[in-house]
């Protein structure tokens, strides 16, 4: 009986600690990316330094995204400038790593010619944030694309669940963020293009 005891407290003090054992700070960051999941909010430019020549298009555009795809290793945010809805962020998990890509659509559903561009997080980061460095594949997308500027794109993606998410792109003599209020949700906006999911699931 006292062997017995004794194996019970040893089992007991194990599960506690895998109980109390602290999450990752990308297990952290991905349950601030969920708490968006089935909304949508509105954001600003809170950054703009630098880019190309002509009017921002961004600028006095109606900025939104939509967690509006979730599962246990994808989840798919649009993110709509004014009638624009030719972007979505994906952020996807595989074998412990976090990765970003960009997917961009025609209104006719076709894929850009740079598409799916990103990279995947090559630190830590924190609960709270995490970057993204462009990856080879993507650097020679923008290259061959003729915007060989982009090679050190990194973006920075920032989450406070039930207060902001902010999305940055940096890169010399290159920044730009915009800032989402997530204590005011909005309606929903129509599909992304090429979308041909009407419903939205959460995990």
């Amino acid at each position: 009986m006292h062997r017995r005891i004794i194996s019970l407290l040893l089992l007991s003090g194990v599960l506690g600690a895998c109980a109390d054992s602290p999450r990752s700070p990308r297990d952290a960051f991905w349950s601030g990316l969920e708490t968006l999941c089935g909304k949508a909010f509105q954001g600003r430019i809170a950054a703009k330094f630098g880019g190309g020549e002509g009017p921002d298009p961004f600028e006095g555009k109606k900025l939104v995204l939509h967690g509006r795809k979730c599962s246990k290793h994808e989840i798919r945010i649009p993110f709509h400038v004014g009638d624009d809805r030719s972007r979505t962020w994906i952020f996807t998990r595989a074998h412990g790593g976090l990765r970003l890509e960009h997917d961009h659509r025609h209104e006719d559903g076709g894929a850009d010619a740079i598409n799916l561009y990103g990279g995947g997080a090559v630190d830590a980061g924190t609960d709270e944030q995490q970057s993204f460095p462009a990856d080879e594949h993507s650097k020679k997308m923008f290259t061959a694309g003729g915007i060989p500027q982009s090679v050190d794109n990194v973006w920075v993606i920032g989450v406070i669940p039930g207060k902001t998410y902010s999305y940055a792109l940096t890169r010399p003599g290159r920044e730009f963020r915009v800032d989402f209020d997530l204590t005011r949700p909005v309606a929903a906006p129509p599909p992304p293009w090429g979308s041909h999911e009407e419903s939205i699931s959460a995990p």
